[in-house]
C-alpha cells in the first residue's frame, strides 16, 4: 500500500504495488475472484479490516491504495472504516469516479487511489478534510509513494530512479517492472523493498497487466515466498466515469 506504479507500453498497462505493513500485521492471503454488484473482482483480502488495497475487475478497472495524502498525517482512530473497505466500494460501483465524488469519508483515514479506467487514469486522494481529483496523461509513467512512510527527499529520489528506469530499460515488459518494485537498491530503510528495525517491512508485490482484452494479475508474496497469478477476460461493458 506504499509504492505504486503505472506504466504504459504502446497498448499495455502494467500496474504494479508494493505493501508495506508492520510485521505484527497478519499476511494477506492469495488473490480471490469475488462477484460484486455484477462484477468480477479480484484481490488479496486484507485479514484485518477484510479490505484490499489492490483490485481489479473483469471491466478492466483496477484500482490501488496507498496509505496517506499529500504530508505525513497523525492517526486519530476509531476511525468509521477501513481504506481498504472504501476502495472495494469505488471499484465496485457503476460509475467509480462519480461514486467517489459523493461518497462520505467523514471519519475516514487520509488516503490516496490510483483509479484506472481503460481510456481514463485518474488520482483521488482524501486528506482528511477535503477530497482531491486529478486527472492524468493516459499515455505517461508515474510513480507514488506514501506520505506516511517516505520524506519528500526520499520520494523524490524515488522518482529519480523510476524516470531512469523508464528511459533506460531496454525493453519495458510486466516481469521489468515487477523486478524494479523488487529492489531495495542497496537500502532496506527506504528502498522498494523495505525492511526496517521499527518492524516495517515490505509483505508483497502485486501486479495487474491490462491487455488484449484480458487482465492478468500476479501476487508475490515476499513473507511464504510464493507468487499467484490469475487471468480474467474483459466483459467489454460500457465504462461509465
Amino acid at each position: 500500500m506504499c509504492t505504486v506504479s503505472f506504466v504504459r507500453v504502446n497498448d499495455t498497462v502494467i500496474i504494479t504495488s508494493n505493501r508495506d505493513e508492520h510485521v505484527q500485521r497478519e499476511n494477506a492471503g492469495a488473490p480471490e475472484f469475488h462477484q460484486l454488484q455484477n462484477k468480477k473482482i479480484i484481490f488479496p483480502k486484507d485479514a484485518r479490516a477484510g479490505g484490499t488495497w489492490f483490485a481489479a475487475g473483469n471491466n478492466g478497472i483496477v484500482a490501488v491504495l496507498l496509505n496517506g495524502a499529500f504530508i505525513k498525517h497523525t492517526p486519530q482512530p476509531p476511525y468509521r472504516k477501513s481504506r481498504g473497505l472504501i476502495l472495494l466500494e469505488i471499484i465496485e460501483a457503476e460509475e467509480p469516479l462519480s461514486f467517489f465524488k459523493t461518497l462520505n469519508l467523514y471519519n475516514i483515514e487520509p488516503f490516496t487511489i490510483v483509479l484506472y479506467q481503460p481510456a481514463y487514469l485518474h488520482e483521488l486522494r482524501w486528506d482528511g478534510n477535503d477530497k482531491h481529483e486529478k486527472a492524468l496523461d493516459i499515455t505517461g509513467n508515474y510513480i507514488w509513494s506514501s506520505a506516511t512512510l517516505y520524506t519528500d527527499e526520499v520520494i523524490e529520489h524515488r522518482e529519480d530512479l523510476f524516470g531512469r528506469f523508464i528511459h533506460t530499460a531496454a525493453g519495458i515488459t510486466a516481469e521489468t517492472v515487477h523486478d524494479f518494485h523488487g529492489s531495495n537498491n542497496g537500502d532496506a530503510e527506504n528502498g522498494f523493498v523495505i525492511s526496517r528495525q521499527t518492524g516495517m517491512k515490505t509483505f508483497s508485490i502485486t501486479q495487474a497487466v491490462v491487455q488484449n482484452n484480458a487482465v492478468n494479475f500476479s501476487h508475490a508474496d515476499l513473507l511464504q515466498q510464493k507468487r499467484y497469478t490469475e487471468t480474467m477476460d474483459m466483459n467489454h461493458a460500457a465504462i461509465k466515469i
